[in-house]
């Protein structure tokens, strides 16, 4: 077991470093409609409310995808399962894929906002934007969930220590 302690003003390094360390449900987030959409990966999302229900993201400000869902006013939520980790590079940037190209090779469908849904997701909410918070390099994405979808098969896809991993549940 390594300990490892900062003491005083912790630098992006350290802090990045100890989040590698916290396990996330990977989820990609969608926006925009037809040639103008993107989308990113993140391990950020939890629900804020269920009733009624609405949802929050940290998405960083500098990303492509920032700029769509304050145009469209919309985003999805999808949650990958280990079958998704190809879905996950690409929307993570793997590759140098950027904007609507990160849509290819699987099939998306949309519910009631536009915005697009992995269609085999393992969780997917739908949501119209309510606000987006401001702090530090990123925004807080509130929505409210428009719609939901789900097929779950017992597995996720989670991100920890750096990398793409499968979560199984027990048998």
């Amino acid at each position: 077991m390594t300990t490892s302690t900062s003491a005083g003003p912790v630098d992006a390094a350290a802090f990045c470093s100890a989040m590698r360390l916290i396990v996330g449900n990977v989820s990609v987030i969608t926006a925009g409609v037809g040639e103008d959409r993107s989308g990113l990966v993140v391990i950020s999302v939890v629900s804020l409310s269920a009733e009624p229900p609405k949802v929050i993201a940290c998405v960083n400000r500098s990303s492509s995808t920032w700029s769509v869902i304050e145009r469209h006013r919309h985003f999805a939520v999808n949650s990958l399962g280990p079958q998704h980790r190809k879905v996950a590079e690409r929307f993570s940037g793997f590759g140098g894929v950027k904007g609507n190209e990160r849509y290819a090779g699987v099939e998306w469908t949309t519910v009631k906002t536009g915005a697009s849904v992995l269609v085999d997701a393992v969780a997917a909410f739908d949501c119209s934007l309510d606000e987006m918070i401001d702090r530090g390099t990123h925004s807080i994405v509130i929505g409210s969930v428009e719609a939901v979808r789900t097929q779950d098969a017992g597995e996720a896809l989670v991100y920890w220590r750096g990398a793409y991993r499968p979560l199984r549940a027990e048998a």
